[in-house]
């Protein structure tokens, strides 16, 4: 057996027993609600994290004033309570408007 294969069969095993965790431990172990609130916390600052490089950048580089102006407007009109759809339409046509007009 080689060092590939080796490796697929750890993480898959490794991958199994992370799920498996959750439901042998439900109910065995109480995490307080201080841990619980960082816990929400820190998966909001990551996903802010995440959508803060996907908007900015593009290819180690900054992405230009399009993109960020897109998801802005995709913000706002998510925040507004605007359906999915038209939010999803009107950050595109933002970008694409500003590409062509020719802001990068």
């Amino acid at each position: 057996m080689n060092a590939t294969v080796a490796m697929i069969l750890a993480l898959a095993v490794g991958t199994y027993a992370f799920r498996l965790v959750g439901p042998v431990l439900h109910g065995r172990v109480t995490v307080p609600d201080r841990v619980r609130e960082l816990m929400a916390a820190g998966a909001v600052v990551l996903l802010v994290a995440l959508l803060t490089t996907g908007a900015l950048t593009e290819g180690g580089g900054f992405a230009g004033w399009a993109r960020p102006t897109g998801v802005l407007v995709g913000g706002v009109l998510a925040w507004r309570g605007a359906p999915f759809v038209v939010v999803v339409l009107g950050a595109a046509g933002a970008t694409a408007l500003l590409r062509l007009a020719g802001v990068g």
